[in-house]
C-alpha cells in the first residue's frame, strides 16, 4: 500500500501498477479491463474494474486463492448502492480516472462474466 494517498485509513488495496484482468463474457467475447483496487465491506471483497475502451466502472464480490480470482455479479440493488458508495468514497477523491469529475464515472452493475 502507498503511503500519503490522501485517504483517511486503508480499507482498500491502491492499484500502483496499472495491472490488468481480462473478463470472458457468456458470449466467449473477451474484456480487458484495469484494476482499479479492491476493497473489503463488511467482511465481503470487492474488485473495481474498467473497461479499457470504457468510462464504466464495474464492480464484482471477488475471492482470489492463488493465481485464479473469481468474481460473483452483485445481484442486490441494494448491496450494489452500498458497495457502489464506498467505492467512491475510497477511490474517487484520490483518483483522477483520466481527468473526469466523479459525476462523470457511471456504474455498470449486470455484467454477465466468467473468470479467466
Amino acid at each position: 500500500m502507498s503511503s500519503g494517498c490522501g485517504c483517511n485509513d486503508h480499507d482498500h488495496d491502491h492499484n500502483d501498477a496499472d495491472e490488468t484482468i481480462t473478463l470472458t463474457l457468456d458470449d466467449g467475447s473477451e474484456v480487458v479491463c484495469e484494476v482499479l483496487g479492491n476493497f473489503n465491506l463488511e467482511g465481503v471483497d470487492y474488485i473495481a474494474l474498467m473497461p479499457e475502451d470504457d468510462d464504466e466502472v464495474l464492480i464484482y464480490r471477488y475471492k482470489q486463492e492463488g493465481d485464479q480470482i473469481a468474481l460473483e455479479a452483485i445481484e442486490s440493488d441494494e448491496e450494489f448502492n452500498t458497495v457502489s458508495e464506498a467505492f467512491d468514497e475510497l477511490f474517487c477523491e484520490e483518483e483522477d480516472f483520466d481527468d473526469e469529475s466523479d459525476d462523470d464515472i457511471e456504474f455498470e452493475e449486470d455484467m454477465d462474466e466468467e473468470d479467466d
